[in-house]
């Protein structure tokens, strides 16, 4: 047995004695929707991350934003947006956070963000920019100061973006580095 399609129809068709084929003709609301009734939609629709209209000052602003309110929509979705601005290369060391680290697996750069001073990014309540400075054409830098969450939680730190040349990320303002202003590793890290 074999089906036919038509724009709005689906026609069953079976061979018969003979080599000929006889087709049923069936209606379209009997066709099985394997896809989703909102499918178009959420394949136009791309998760959070960087965009090529984006400036660096705004990339760095989206980032802070998605840390501040990290748990919605859903658990840690504040540091995936982190994750997605990151101009690292995942599979050699990097130095993102400062010293080398392997941060090639998601769950790697989660945990920096949970166990380290970068705790407190996390659900932040108050934000204020310190300082901007475009360093070259393709190379900015930004500090802020960060009140957290918890009781007498203060830190800063500098953003540093690139922008991207070349390639499929041409244009894009990436993060190359996020560094806390003090030793943020001078403790256990688990990493």
């Amino acid at each position: 047995m074999s089906f036919c399609f038509s724009s709005t129809t689906l026609f069953r068709c079976k061979p018969t004695h003979e080599n000929t084929t006889s087709c049923r003709f069936r209606a379209a609301s009997d066709v099985p929707d394997f896809l989703s009734a909102n499918w178009l939609e959420s394949r136009r629709k791309r998760p959070f991350g960087p965009r090529l209209s984006f400036s660096a000052e705004e990339a760095v602003g989206h980032q802070l934003d998605a840390l501040m309110f990290n748990d919605q929509p859903r658990q840690d979705y504040g540091i995936e947006v982190m994750y997605r601005f990151a101009g690292f290369d995942p599979f050699e060391r990097s130095t993102y956070f400062g010293p080398f680290f392997d941060l090639g697996q998601f769950e790697r750069f989660r945990r920096i963000f949970h166990h380290s001073k970068y705790r407190v990014l996390l659900g932040h309540r108050e934000r204020k920019i310190l300082s901007s400075l475009q360093v070259e054409e393709n190379l900015y830098k930004q500090r802020v100061w960060i009140l957290g969450a918890r009781p007498e939680e203060e830190e800063t730190f500098q953003f540093t973006m690139v922008q991207r040349i070349g390639s499929c990320w041409d244009g894009y303002w990436l993060t190359e580095s996020v560094l806390h202003d003090g030793d943020g590793f001078t403790g256990a890290v688990a990493y």
